[in-house]
């Protein structure tokens, strides 16, 4: 369907051409968008490419989750813990009370995996309302949300997210964001008018997050892949084929020489349906035991019934295929000829395509969410724009888990190597960070420790009041 331009009374001439021309990309592009939100979801139906194959098999809705698969072993190894800013407090700046608040460890899932799904989503900070965290974080799907991007800025020059459809599943409210402005747009009774313009010193306070972005693709590309759809297409397909020969393949045949037509209907008459027939297990034949030179003596003759093996190679195959491109190993989709890693460095070979994604995909991630962090924080301390946020902030940056898995045990047995090297680390939280504390219990451990201090250095001035001995710090 051709987009239809829309006219908004409260908005310019021109910022009624960027807000039609961000609706017509973002039109353009919902149709490949959503066929990867049904495949993600296991709601697409594989294609008809063979008339040999019963038209009532296609209809049986099979589906495969190797898309989702996809999508969701890379996504699990891509873990945000928090914020990092050497040489700060993040809890004191209050980058703490913003990812508690906004419930990023949660939140940043929901972003990343819709960008691996789509090759890209979005996420803007704006002020909140009555009730909600002072600055919001919020992402936004590809299919609602589109931008154009400044590659000399490297940055949003604006962003539209698309709120409201009507019970027609036509277009009735969105938000525009241009520089230092973002205005509400609602579809009523009497057209397109402006409900709400916001202005504020931030420029466009929203960042992409793209998948395997590149220089002629800065919003990235899917995890879902041609190839791979193809595939996954190529395997469901394989599926109906498997189901049909189930259904008339699987079954011994038969062939009855000189038998009389009747031994085929019930008493009453009635010829046996395809399924009494195949479920006889003791058959009478009528039988003329004298013979004669016109009728045989009945006979039976049975065929074995055909295998299903090469369908199950034929998908088998597929499945293995699917996981080369995905980057996966064979353990994840195929049915047979696996072996089982020996050893942990066997563990990691047969996952090192896919740790490698991983740790692309948060290379990729970070300097847009360290941006919005930032940003946040300007808003919160309610700053005046980026030329008055302070320059130690722009040392932040994100912490993520290691893509690999790896036990609790051998993870502090390899901190605790690390820490033996160089005794002092042991006292910072890089040190318990090494031995496998998450950000939580990193944050109780310190407490606790300047806790203790603390009490000890009352003990000791108590101590020096009563004897006039030297307290230390």
């Amino acid at each position: 369907m051709t987009y239809q331009a829309i006219t908004v009374r409260g908005l310019s001439d021109d910022e009624n051409e960027i807000a039609n021309t961000l609706l017509a990309r973002l039109d353009r592009h919902l149709r490949r968008n959503l066929v990867r939100s049904a495949i993600y979801d296991g709601k697409r139906k594989a294609k008809q490419v063979s008339s040999v194959l019963p038209a009532q098999y296609a209809g049986l809705g099979m589906a495969l989750g190797w898309g989702a698969k996809a999508v969701d072993l890379l996504s699990l190894r891509c873990n945000l813990e928090g914020f990092t800013l050497p040489g700060g407090d993040v809890d004191a700046l209050g980058v703490t009370e913003i990812y508690d608040a906004n419930m990023l460890g949660a939140e940043v899932r929901h972003g990343t995996d819709a960008s691996l799904i789509h090759s890209t989503a979005f996420v803007t900070t704006t002020f909140g309302q009555p009730g909600e965290p002072k600055v919001l974080w919020q992402f936004h799907s590809a299919t609602r949300t589109t931008g154009a991007w400044n590659a000399r800025s490297r940055q949003l020059e604006s962003l539209i997210v698309v709120t409201d459809y009507d019970a027609d599943n036509k277009l009735s409210g969105f938000v525009l964001y241009l520089p230092n402005v973002v205005i509400t747009c609602s579809r009523g009774e009497r057209g397109w008018v402006v409900v709400d313009r916001q202005e504020h010193p931030w420029g466009i306070p929203a960042d992409p997050l793209p998948y395997g972005s590149r220089l002629d693709r800065p919003f990235g590309r899917s995890r879902i892949t041609r190839p791979m759809i193809s595939l996954q297409d190529a395997a469901i397909r394989e599926l109906l084929r498997l189901e049909g020969h189930m259904d008339a393949y699987s079954w011994p045949e038969f062939w009855l020489l000189g038998a009389d037509p009747s031994i085929l209907t019930n008493s009453d008459g009635m010829v046996q349906t395809s399924w009494e027939t195949m479920m006889g297990r003791i058959k009478g034949i009528p039988d003329d035991p004298a013979g004669n030179e016109h009728t045989a003596r009945a006979d039976v003759k049975r065929f074995e019934a055909a295998s299903p093996q090469p369908h199950l190679a034929s998908l088998n195959a597929y499945a293995k295929l699917f996981a080369r491109e995905a980057s996966l190993p064979d353990s994840a989709l195929a049915m047979t000829d696996l072996a089982n890693p020996t050893s942990a460095d066997a563990y990691d070979a047969s996952q090192n395509d896919l740790i490698a994604y991983a740790e692309g995909a948060t290379d990729g991630w970070s300097p847009y969410l360290r941006r919005s962090m930032i940003r946040s924080l300007g808003m919160a301390h309610d700053l005046d724009g980026w030329d008055q946020v302070p320059a130690e902030w722009m040392a932040l940056n994100t912490q993520w888990r290691d893509p690999r898995f790896t036990s609790r045990a051998a993870h502090a047995d390899a901190g605790a190597k690390q820490v033996g090297a160089v005794p002092w680390l042991g006292e910072t939280e890089v040190g318990l960070e090494l031995l496998g504390l998450d950000h939580e219990q990193r944050r109780r451990a310190l407490a606790e420790k300047d806790r203790a201090r603390a009490e000890s250095l009352a003990m000791q001035v108590v101590k020096a009041a009563r004897g006039n001995s030297p307290v230390e710090a």
